[in-house]
């Protein structure tokens, strides 16, 4: 993180110095792991001083939580992730198994896919999914998803945009 004050560095103090015990018994009652729970409490105040745009909430509690909770999901997502990928894993012939270094690699990899895929909107995830994992064209993409075949290739634009700025930055 950089060691320039973001300009709300006061507001998030005050947010962190008043609510944070607060914060961190939701997060327990919410995470089975105490240090789970203490990461994404100073997770949640992290991405409030990367806010360009902060103002004093009304109801900072609610507030809080609104960030806390989004947090949590993607916690569970990549949790359920991880899951999916070991227990595929475990399907693998032993002698064919990638080795310890590679598979913390494909987890690594498959980590930065969700979070690169997660900057979609749910349905330009499940379009670009559906098209690429599931090999679905557009108008079968269009039919599950309830959208015009346009709108599943604007979503597929949307998911390829993201695979170019993985690989190669953002566009200048």
């Amino acid at each position: 993180m950089s060691s320039v004050p973001s300009p709300h560095s006061d507001l998030v103090g005050a947010l962190y110095r008043d609510h944070r015990r607060w914060l961190l018994a939701w997060l327990r009652r919410n995470v089975a792991c105490p240090q789970r729970a203490e990461d994404l409490s100073q997770d949640t105040f992290v991405r409030l001083l990367g806010r360009e745009d902060l103002t004093a909430p009304r109801e900072p509690r609610a507030f809080l939580v609104a960030i806390a909770k989004g947090l949590l999901f993607d916690y569970f997502r990549r949790a359920a992730l991880e899951q999916a990928y070991l227990t595929e894993l475990m399907l693998i012939p032993e002698n064919e198994q990638p080795s310890v270094e590679e598979q913390q690699l494909i987890l690594e990899d498959l980590k930065a896919i969700d979070r690169l895929l997660g900057k979609l909107s749910s349905k330009a995830r499940a379009a670009f999914l559906y098209n690429r994992l599931d090999g679905l064209g557009h108008a079968e993409i269009a039919e599950r998803l309830g959208v015009s075949v346009p709108r599943v290739r604007q979503y597929l634009a949307q998911g390829m945009r993201q695979c170019y700025i993985a690989l190669y930055g953002e566009p200048t």
